[in-house]
């Protein structure tokens, strides 16, 4: 029994060996390790047969925290390719590519892969193709995988791939995870129609059709098939219509140089929707548009729940809002005007009602206006204004002017200062200043972001007019609540100290938390307007300065008896200089660094002169390099120091890969780039600077670089 068990098995295996070797071999493929992921070429089928088509993939199994790359990087990177080498007849089209993920690093937008990606291929064989034989399918993969550091990596991969006569067979592994590639991939629909509107500012695509009627369109998002199209890293605003949407695009140097391409290409992404559509230019799509932004994170409006949170949660946020370092030098100096009052209930309750006033009416108007710039387009956020130029100068100058009034270089009776509270001989200049206190209170904290008011704010701003006012109205009653009740709190006044000599010392003291108020905003002007253009605000605040002083003085003149007009009159020929000198035309900023090209021979003549030398291992593709090069390797701070150390830069441009630059990363035990390498001036080792750069470090470098 056993003798026969035994012999049946082995007849069975004899006949499953004698029919594997018959039968031609199934197609097969070794995974490459290219360094940070594993790739390999997979197919659909077991085979093909002799002028048939079948679907292979370049499988790329990336390393986690690492990525590769789109079509379009997006503002930096490269794409991965794929280089067949067939046999004659044999032909592969181009790569489906999947819908990529953004990738926000610092500044920049890149669009690529994480975890597995599989970039199919379709493969047609020639009609002679002969059965029975097995053909290598050769293609050559690039990749660059990027984390902190970029590296170009490559693999040369191979698949063995049997003809057969007819009707291969599925592959059971892959075929279904390249059909799930080829279902989910981005695909025209003749339903779909789309146009693009440019502007000075923005451009306008608009999408509309039967697939996109009653979309989910929160989360929205184009991607361009030409890198040079749009601003990838500026945020897309979403407007619904009843049968389509429209993108609100920043507009990408193609725009900007005059030169447009012809039609806008690119996938929409709707969540796992995803669409190919062309844009030729022309005026808005009907039906695209009119609905506002999406009503939700859910594409639901808002519950009476989440209403009732969210107020709640401003609520609070704008109770903290007090305690921000932005906005506390404004309170404090509403709170000593509120002492002056404390014992006089009906003139503290006023004051409390005048300053809610001012405070709710200032929020209300900058959530209209943002929303009402959302809605047109935008790209705008919570605190636009402080994104003006021009407002930061003004509201810089406005700040002076309250401290230098603190001070006591002039005395504003019943005008803007005077109406915040700290000189107003009558009650109607207290109201008046105790509205407009409110009104820079606001202006100044429109920037900051208490705790539990980030959320509630971003909720705000994906609902309708109605319920994102609601949402703001909350965040103001909770801004104005501490001096609303302080005023209408008879135990708590009661227990204020009585006006005095001591209220003059505390106004005098509390000028210098608006002189650092002003400065604050100065640097603010700095960053937007860049500073260049400080040299202008400083000239206007010098000026403000001499108006405020000379204004002072014509009071001081007419309360002697002395004749007053001519230092009024000189004050407001000051102050129309001063905001002049505002919009003078900015000073040249200092030129950038300039560079010269790496090479090793380069750097040797450099050492022999004792030259202290700053190499820039980079390429066009390294998101960190750009990012670095934007923060830290663009300053004036930067291009100052290395011209009083003397340091030379030269800049390895790695690109276009060089083998001469390959040697030298190998050297100091890289493959890929960024490299930041600082010679000294004595000949020694270089210091190797981090691969996240600031300014601080690069110039610490330098310094000490040539110190040595």
């Amino acid at each position: 029994m056993v003798n026969g068990t035994l012999l049946s098995i082995g007849a069975r295996a004899l006949a499953a060996l004698c029919l594997a070797l018959a039968a031609p071999a199934l197609a097969r493929a070794a995974p490459v390790r290219a360094g940070h992921l594993t790739a390999e070429i997979v197919a659909d089928h077991t085979a093909i047969a002799p002028g048939g088509t079948i679907h292979v993939a370049l499988r790329q199994q990336i390393d986690a925290g690492w990525h590769t790359y789109w079509r379009n990087p997006g503002d930096s990177g490269q794409a991965t390719t794929l280089d067949w080498t067939l046999p004659a007849g044999w032909k592969a089209g181009e790569i489906v590519w999947p819908a990529p993920q953004q990738l926000k690093i610092g500044p920049l937008m890149d669009y690529g892969y994480t975890g597995s990606v599989l970039l199919p291929v379709t493969l047609t064989a020639p009609a002679d193709a002969k059965p029975g034989q097995t053909v290598t399918l050769k293609a050559h993969a690039a990749f660059l995988v990027c984390q902190d550091v970029c590296v170009p990596e490559d693999a040369q991969l191979t698949l063995d791939l049997p003809v057969v006569s007819a009707g291969p067979p599925d592959e059971p592994h892959w075929a279904p995870r390249i059909t799930a590639a080829l279902t989910a991939a981005p695909w025209a629909s003749p339903a779909l129609k789309a146009a693009m509107t440019p502007s000075a500012t923005t451009v306008k695509l608009s999408i509309a059709g039967a697939p996109l009627k009653g979309a989910d369109f929160a989360g929205a998002y184009f991607y361009p098939y030409d890198g040079e199209a749009i601003d990838a890293a500026a945020p897309q605003i979403i407007e619904r219509g009843p049968n389509g949407l429209t993108l609100s695009l920043a507009p990408g140097s193609a725009f900007k140089t005059g030169k447009p391409p012809a039609t806008l290409t690119g996938v929409l992404a709707l969540g796992s929707r995803v669409f190919e559509v062309t844009a030729s230019p022309g005026p808005p799509l009907p039906g695209a548009s009119g609905l506002g932004p999406p009503p939700g994170p859910t594409g639901a409006p808002a519950s009476l729940g989440q209403l009732t949170i969210a107020m709640g949660l401003t609520f609070v946020g704008g109770l903290i809002l007090n305690l921000m370092p932005c906005v506390f030098p404004v309170l404090a100096m509403k709170a000593a005007s509120l002492a002056r009052h404390a014992h006089q209930p009906n003139a503290a309750r006023i004051q409390g009602l005048a300053y809610l006033g001012g405070v709710v009416a200032t929020f209300l108007a900058l959530a209209g206006a943002l929303i009402a710039a959302r809605a047109a387009g935008e790209a705008v956020g919570w605190g636009f204004q402080l994104q003006s130029p021009a407002i930061v100068a003004g509201l810089t100058l406005v700040m002076l002017l309250v401290a230098l009034n603190l001070s006591g270089v002039f005395e504003a009776g019943t005008s803007l200062q005077a109406a915040a509270g700290q000189a107003e001989p009558a009650e109607r200049g207290g109201v008046l200043g105790a509205a407009l206190t409110g009104v820079l209170a606001v202006a100044i904290a429109a920037p900051c972001t208490a705790p539990f008011m980030g959320a509630a704010v971003g909720f705000a701003l994906t609902q309708g007019p109605a319920i994102a006012l609601g949402v703001f109205l909350a965040l103001a009653l909770g801004m104005a609540a501490p001096f609303v009740v302080l005023a209408f709190a008879p135990a708590l006044l009661s227990r204020m100290p009585r006006p005095g000599p001591w209220m003059e010392g505390l106004k005098k003291a509390l000028a210098f938390p608006m002189y650092a108020t002003a400065a604050w905003l100065a640097w603010v002007y700095a960053q937007s307007a860049g500073s260049g253009r400080l040299a202008s605000l400083f000239a206007a605040a010098v000026l403000t300065g001499l108006a405020a002083w000379l204004y002072g003085a014509g009071q001081r003149a007419r309360i002697s008896g002395a004749r007053s007009a001519p230092a009024l009159a000189a004050s407001g020929i000051a102050i129309a200089l001063a905001l002049s000198a505002a919009f003078w035309p900015a000073a040249p900023t200092p030129a950038a660094l300039v560079s010269q090209p790496f090479s090793p021979d380069r750097l040797g003549e450099l050492r022999a002169e004792h030259r202290p030398v700053f190499v820039n291992f980079t390429a066009a593709w390294c998101v960190t390099c750009q990012v670095n090069d934007r923060v830290a390797l663009s300053g004036a701070k930067t291009a100052d120091a290395f011209a009083k150390a003397g340091v030379v830069y030269l800049v390895g441009d790695w690109t276009d890969r060089n083998t001469m630059i390959e040697q030298a990363l190998a050297e100091h035990g890289r493959a890929g780039v960024p490299l930041y390498l600082m010679y000294p001036a004595n000949g020694g080792e270089p210091e190797v600077l981090p691969q996240i750069l600031t300014e601080g470090l690069v110039v610490d470098a330098a310094q000490k670089a040539t110190a040595s």
